[in-house]
């Protein structure tokens, strides 16, 4: 975390409209002794948000308690997909919680059994095994257990190698962070394995050779064989950026996975449950992988991740050791089963389609008239907003930032920019966004892009 907002009470433009009200100073004076308490007694590293102290939130918007409001362009970090504090979801985590189990650890309980069975009959064939625990980061550790298990059950020790593709982020734990591709993040871990290996992502911006070629390339580049290969990790979409790869790489990956007798995963984390505008985002590829890794969105509130897959794998000897303290805690459960079934009823997939071709299209209008815009990735309600030095593809963190920075100063509440030089204004709202709201937004986005381009002309 290199930057930080100011904690300096100052005016800024009053607002109030429909969906967007702010009233006083920002940061709200009065907010100052929570964030002065969060700083003396938190890490640095906590202090990267925009100070919004949260009150509540409720579909789309977030409060703060001092009459301020915001449309929710963040998703809690992409968690929210079936909106913050859907009645449904409160009413089953109560209902839960009255029941006086609040905890189990391994031992069966029903609502594990029920959340288990429900994503197992709605995910594609061969991903009919569930296993649960509590956050991104743990599911993908659990994934690369398995494939270095499966590897060394089809190929003794020498087939262990994890392939993975450069920016890509895959968590804060060990494993997950030797797996990701952004090398500032491994700088503390000192002797990295020598079994992770980092391909170029083929998203047709900063790795121009978007063909399946490439990947074979950089294997042998590594000196990395084929029958050495365990498993191939890829997040569906890279959240540092929103990029897709092609779909005909991913269709080739798949065949060379099935061809070499690798696992391939796909990171759902960020994509899984409606966000990308179908159900699951391996689906915009024409493949099912042989893992998949859900988070976030899956319950729209409390922390529960998932590793689906094929029997064969998860049902392996060795990975008998798998448990996780936390695994399918029953107020978890509950949440992950009302927000399954919002998201299913309500076609929150069907929504977030039709709400980013909106999206995608006002946002590519903006990239035509803006030369800071370098790229314009993401499909549905997610997208990536690569800012630039204009006329290059070298990243504009600090243009990012003021973006970000004057867009929560005008009721519109986004997270830090993100991704290649934290250059990358990412937006995803909740999958219950409606198109009065979403354009309201859009026109605070592109007011920003007008001030702050002017200001560099």
């Amino acid at each position: 975390m290199s930057r930080e907002y100011s904690t300096i009470a100052r005016s800024v433009p009053r607002v109030e409209t429909r969906f967007r009200r702010i009233i006083t100073e920002f940061p709200v004076p009065e907010s100052l002794p929570v964030l002065e308490r969060l700083h003396e007694y938190e890490p640095v590293a906590m202090r990267g948000q925009p100070p919004v102290v949260w009150d509540h939130a409720e579909g789309f918007q977030v409060y703060d308690a001092w009459g301020n409001q915001w449309i929710d362009w963040s998703s809690g970090v992409l968690i929210a997909n079936a909106g913050h504090a859907r009645p449904e979801i409160v009413d089953a985590v109560v209902r839960q919680a009255s029941s006086h189990l609040l905890t189990n650890y391994c031992f069966p309980s029903a609502s594990r059994a029920r959340l288990v069975e429900t994503l197992a009959q709605v995910l594609p064939a061969p991903l009919k095994k569930v296993f649960l625990l509590t956050t991104g980061s743990e599911a993908v550790e659990c994934a690369i257990k398995l494939c270095r298990t499966y590897g060394r059950s089809k190929g003794g020790g020498r087939k262990s190698v994890i392939v993975s593709f450069d920016k890509a982020f895959h968590g804060r734990t060990l494993g997950a962070q030797q797996a990701g591709g952004i090398p500032v993040l491994k700088e503390w871990i000192g002797h990295l394995d020598p079994g992770f290996v980092q391909v170029p992502f083929p998203d047709g911006f900063r790795t121009e050779d978007s063909s399946f070629a490439g990947f074979t390339q950089a294997l042998e580049a590594n000196g990395v064989a084929p029958r050495d290969v365990a498993g191939v990790l890829m997040e569906t979409y890279q959240g540092g950026s929103a990029c897709f790869a092609p779909p005909e790489y991913m269709q080739s990956l798949r065949r060379w996975c099935t061809e070499h007798d690798a696992l391939l995963v796909c990171d759902e984390v960020q994509a899984g449950f409606g966000r990308t505008g179908r159900l699951w985002g391996f689906e915009h590829y024409g493949i099912v992988p042989d893992l998949a890794l859900f988070g976030k969105g899956i319950s729209s509130s409390l922390p529960i991740s998932a590793v689906a897959g094929r029997p064969d794998v998860l049902d392996l000897p060795a990975a008998g050791s798998m448990t996780s303290t936390h695994t399918g805690n029953p107020l978890c459960c509950a949440a992950a089963l009302a927000s399954l079934e919002l998201v299913l009823r309500e076609d929150l997939a069907g929504n977030a389609m039709r709400m980013g071709a909106i999206l995608h299209g006002k946002l590519q209008a903006l990239q035509a008239r803006f030369p800071q815009i370098g790229q314009i990735a993401g499909k549905g309600l997610v997208a990536g907003v690569a800012c630039v030095h204009p006329g290059t593809k070298e990243p504009d963190g600090d243009f990012a930032w003021n973006v970000v920075e004057r867009c929560v100063e005008q009721g519109v509440l986004m997270f830090s920019p993100v991704g290649f030089g934290g250059a990358t204004v990412k937006i995803s709202p909740p999958l219950v966004i409606h198109e009065e709201a979403l354009l309201e937004g859009l026109t605070v986005l592109e007011g920003v892009f007008s001030e702050l381009s002017s200001r560099t002309e």
